[in-house]
């Protein structure tokens, strides 16, 4: 996920991934002092080579995308109403230091119940800098009895019960809603915050249109972060987001609006079940998801994410259940071994579920930089005679250590897309057709769970302010256009089918530059990776709408 530290790819191996995702390079004794002779005649010879390889018969190659997750800097901006992507209340106490207030009393959807003398409950909202939301008047509605205040950035125009009018400057950053007074009879809660423009609709579209407008005609919706599914603590269906809930920062999008995303843009879902949920929570979720997705969308299950990485909660997890059944003595195998068992249990509640296979993909996914896993997850139990898919995230790769950083700066922005077309790039090319290889032999399609460049320090590299603008600089060079056209067309030539690209939109900074859009409202063409993601899959078919700048305003 983007924006977290970065740590141990696969236990015991000593090898690291920036974002914690698929495509880790390795390098025994440092990448930027070993001499690499690979030039684009052998990145030709080895696209012909995947091209003349069998491929299977059903591969389309198709575009989707993952979403970027509920977070008050989450500059998407999906929602109108912006108080979805709050902060969860941060309590104050007169005279205290910030954040330092009593222990907020809460009820299950995270509304404050009472307020103690002298204290505060206050959430941020569009922490977003340089302009990049909507100015102009927002609308504030509540039920209950209390009283709210707004600072920095937003100040209150009108007031009645119920109902505030508040004047936003983006200009000056983002705005605090502050939770002043509430009545324990009748607290304040059900909070809305609509965007201008937006009053009298948000309730039947809750989504924003610039939105819906970017990405409509991809293929199937990544909702992964959208369900806050690294370290998630989901349990029972008793602990999934609710449509009341106060906000979508606490346990991620309820699955009634993912539904309902998916259904406007004619998209197929992705579904990251979490990794301690029950039989009851996947059972009553694929209930859920058929009643409410039109009949004609497929669904994609995953279990978790990344589990085969142990920077993340959810592989410690399943490495100590892997122990606990006897699947192996070594946390990281058993975390894949776990990753198979778990994964044909909820494969099994979905099909029983849903009536059948017919609109079901199930995902087995593993590290993009280690067939070795791919092969140990899909054989384990003959997991793969119960799955359709082997999912990977074959990134461009390019972590930088801080003892790598000041031959990286030398190469400057030449030396470094000299790098990409000419060693980073033919390497996953190979890996790709490596686990092309697993897959075919076990009979699965092979797609990109995720995917992209992946330039970024790691292990303190993320530190150097210099390495952090140069790989800001790549990433806005219209050569990275062109090296994402020559990339999806190398995953195409050997076999890849869905590539769900990572990821839609989000601020870069020294943990990465995700977002194939920083900013909601960027025009297409100030953005060259972003042109041409949508260019290719127009080329291939997919009915993608191209945003206008004034549409995003």
């Amino acid at each position: 996920m983007a924006g977290t530290t970065h740590g141990e790819a696969v236990g015991g191996s000593g090898e690291r991934n920036g974002k914690g995702t698929g495509m880790a390079t390795r390098f025994a004794s440092g990448w930027v002092v070993r001499v690499v002779a690979v030039s684009l005649a052998v990145l030709a010879s080895g696209l012909a080579t995947a091209a003349a390889a069998p491929a299977p018969a059903v591969a389309l190659p198709r575009l989707g995308m993952n979403l970027a997750g509920p977070a008050d800097w989450n500059t998407e901006l999906p929602f109108v109403d912006v108080f979805r992507l709050s902060r969860p209340w941060i309590s104050q106490r007169q005279g205290q230091p910030w954040g330092r207030g009593p222990e907020l009393q809460l009820d299950e959807h995270g509304w404050v119940k009472a307020l103690e003398p002298d204290c505060w409950a206050e959430t941020p909202l569009c922490t977003i800098d340089g302009g990049h939301y909507p100015s102009g008047r927002y609308t504030v509605l509540y039920e209950g009895q209390g009283r709210l205040e707004v600072v920095h950035a937003a100040k209150v125009a009108e007031r009645a019960p119920g109902r505030l009018l508040i004047d936003v400057e983006a200009a000056k950053g983002g705005f605090f809603l502050q939770l002043r007074e509430t009545d324990p009879a009748d607290p304040v809660r059900n909070l809305r915050v609509i965007m201008p423009g937006f009053a009298e609709t948000y309730e039947k579209d809750p989504w924003h249109p610039a939105f819906l407008q970017r990405w409509q005609g991809f293929a199937v919706l990544r909702f992964m972060d959208f369900m806050l599914t690294n370290g998630s603590e989901v349990k029972t269906w008793a602990d999934r987001p609710a449509l009341a809930d106060a906000t979508c920062t606490r346990k991620g999008v309820p699955l009634e609006l993912m539904c309902d995303l998916c259904n406007r843009l004619d998209a197929d879902a992705w579904f990251c079940m979490p990794h301690q949920a029950d039989d009851e929570y996947v059972r009553t979720f694929a209930r859920q998801a058929k009643q409410l997705l039109k009949s004609e969308r497929r669904v994609y299950i995953e279990y978790s994410n990344e589990v085969w990485n142990s920077m993340f909660a959810q592989s410690r997890w399943a490495g100590l259940k892997g122990i606990e059944l006897g699947f192996a003595d070594k946390s990281w195998e058993a975390a894949w071994r776990y990753t198979a068992f778990r994964s044909v249990q909820i494969f099994r509640i979905w099909e029983e579920e849903l009536g059948g296979r017919e609109r079901l993909v199930r995902v087995l996914a593993s590290q993009g930089a280690n067939p070795y896993v791919s092969e140990r997850i899909v054989e384990f139990q003959d997991a793969s005679a119960s799955a359709d898919v082997l999912a990977i995230a074959p990134y461009l790769a390019m972590n930088v250590k801080p003892d790598e950083t000041a031959a990286v700066l030398a190469l400057g922005l030449d030396g470094v897309f000299g790098r990409l077309r000419e060693q980073v790039l033919p390497e996953a090319l190979e890996q790709i057709r490596k686990q092309q290889a697993v897959a075919q032999k076990c009979g699965l399609k092979l797609v990109a769970y995720e995917g992209g460049q992946h330039l970024v320090g790691v292990q303190g590299g993320e530190n150097n302010d210099d390495l952090t603008a140069l790989f800001g600089r790549a990433n806005r060079d219209p050569r990275m256009g062109q090296l994402y056209s020559t990339y999806l067309d190398a995953w195409a030539a050997a076999g890849g089918d869905l590539f769900c690209v990572f990821s839609s939109t989000g601020r870069w900074s020294k943990w990465g530059s995700w977002g194939l859009l920083e900013y909601s409202d960027e025009a297409p063409a100030s953005q060259p990776k972003f042109s041409a993601v949508l260019e290719w899959a127009r080329q291939h078919g997919q009915r993608v709408a191209w945003p206008s700048p004034a549409a995003a305003k």
